[in-house]
């Protein structure tokens, strides 16, 4: 077995660079390419612009030998593995665009040489790595399986959650060869301590889609599940906590104002896409996609009910936002809930502004940049507030204490005593008395708290 120990990165975003510093602490010598020049000048003067990876982590595993450079400095020749961490976004009729794949092929095919293992981990559809990836690595001349080895190894990170990238998360990786498979499997033991074999790269690819199909699918039940609920005069989040307590065959998903990020508003669309390929219609993903991306609107819904309540209309009224990024805790905006929340607010007459202690502008689906303001500013000029992310960094105290009508998407306001007709709540209606206590005759009851909740082990479904 070969002994690699020169590593390539091509792409240094939220999956390549903390695959970078782990190599690089593991004592590898480690190359990370990266195509926009200020990021490669961000992260050689030490400042990682992710969550995940601290400065101080970055600075030592430059000082440890990682080189950071553009792909024009790059000698891919030298590396013994070159991973590829590029994104895969989606198009506007929601069909996969492997363009920055097939780019960062041919990148790799310009020092590519025999002997090298390739592993492709940008998320993709079935067939990519043995297919279209494969194709331009080979039109070189060298032969996958001949003269060199392909691999795919799906990352796993959850953006703002820097365990998800540690060596205890176990990895998958399948190869176009048997060879390629324990090749490429005996490098990444070098970071993560369990790495699991499957048959080939269409397997390992299928198993990551699932992976994000579940949540997608998940978040849309609950989604729908608060929908209902809103009909029905019912609370979600109490018939979520109260589902949560069985300590087995229930998994936690909350509702929200939509899905967000790099992977759930775009993976599945790959295995929707690869399927109608097989003539097969997987109505699963189809529905899900349709209640999740209809979130936004229906917050937008959520936020006339409440100004008409006050007498109001949208069109005129002042709107602050509270949370532009895709999921809690996180500066990333990608693909977030509030780019179309913002522009439908905006495109039926509203005043807009925004804050978000992460996120210093923003990009709305209609191409338009909103510039934040402090949070005070926000509370105070805004007819109403409409919370789309539960940051920690937010004083939440302040918020419900200053804000004269809220709708409240993410139950930040659960275990507060609201005001009466101050707070409207996706999937629960009006908050008029602090939630977690019902009346019952001239008793009171406490209901599950979250905590308790908690404390039973259910999972939570992140957003991610």
């Amino acid at each position: 077995m070969t002994q690699d120990r020169r590593v390539a990165i091509i792409g240094l975003g939220y999956v390549g660079l903390p695959l970078a510093v782990a190599f690089s602490e593991a004592g590898l010598e480690v190359q990370g390419l990266d195509a926009a020049e200020p990021r490669v000048r961000e992260l050689n003067d030490g400042h990682s612009p992710i969550e995940d990876i601290s400065d101080e982590r970055l600075r030592a595993a430059l000082a440890q030998g990682l080189r950071v450079v553009s792909p024009d400095h790059a000698n891919l020749a030298d590396a013994d593995a070159v991973f590829v961490c590029v994104p895969t976004p989606i198009t506007a009729t929601k069909d996969p665009d492997l363009g920055p794949v097939l780019t960062a092929g041919a990148t790799v095919r310009s020092g590519l040489r025999a002997g090298q293992l390739i592993i492709l981990q940008s998320t993709t559809f079935p067939g990519t790595t043995a297919g279209p990836f494969r194709e331009v690595l080979e039109r070189g001349g060298l032969r996958a399986g001949t003269d060199f080895d392909l691999a795919f190894a799906p990352e796993r990170v959850n953006p703002g959650d820097p365990a998800s990238s540690s060596r205890s998360v176990p990895r998958l990786v399948g190869g176009t060869t048997p060879q390629a498979t324990a090749r490429a499997a005996a490098l990444l033991r070098n970071i993560n301590e369990k790495v699991v074999e499957v048959s080939s790269p269409d397997a390992a690819e299928l198993a990551k889609l699932l992976e994000n199909v579940f949540r997608n699918v998940n978040i849309a039940l609950v989604n729908n599940l608060a929908l209902l609920c809103e009909r029905m005069g019912l609370d979600v989040w109490e018939v979520i906590d109260a589902a949560a307590t069985k300590p087995f065959g229930f998994m936690r998903f909350t509702p929200g104002p939509g899905v967000g990020g790099h992977c759930i508003p775009v993976d599945p669309y790959y295995l929707s896409w690869r399927a109608r390929e097989f003539d097969f219609i997987d109505r699963f993903i189809e529905l899900a996609g349709d209640i999740n991306i209809g979130m936004p609107r229906h917050v937008v819904e959520l936020t006339i009910e409440a100004l008409n309540d006050r007498g109001k209309a949208l069109k005129g009224a002042r709107v602050g936002v509270l949370g532009v990024a895709f999921k809690p805790n996180v500066s990333d905006a990608r693909n977030s809930p509030a780019a179309d929340v913002i522009a439908d607010l905006v495109g039926r007459g509203a005043a807009v502004t925004f804050h978000d202690p992460h996120v210093d502008t923003f990009r709305d689906a209609a191409a338009a940049t909103h510039r934040g303001r402090e949070l005070d500013a926000v509370l105070d000029d805004s007819d109403v507030v409409v919370i789309l992310v539960r940051h920690q960094a937010i004083d939440w105290d302040r918020v419900y204490d200053r804000a004269r009508l809220i709708v409240d998407t993410v139950n930040s306001s659960a275990g507060r005593q609201t005001r009466g007709h101050q707070v409207r709540r996706l999937g629960a209606g009006w908050s008029t008395e602090a939630p977690g206590v019902v009346a019952s005759g001239s008793a009171e009851i406490q209901k599950t708290s979250p905590s308790e909740v908690a404390a039973v082990g259910s999972a939570e479904g992140a957003r991610a």
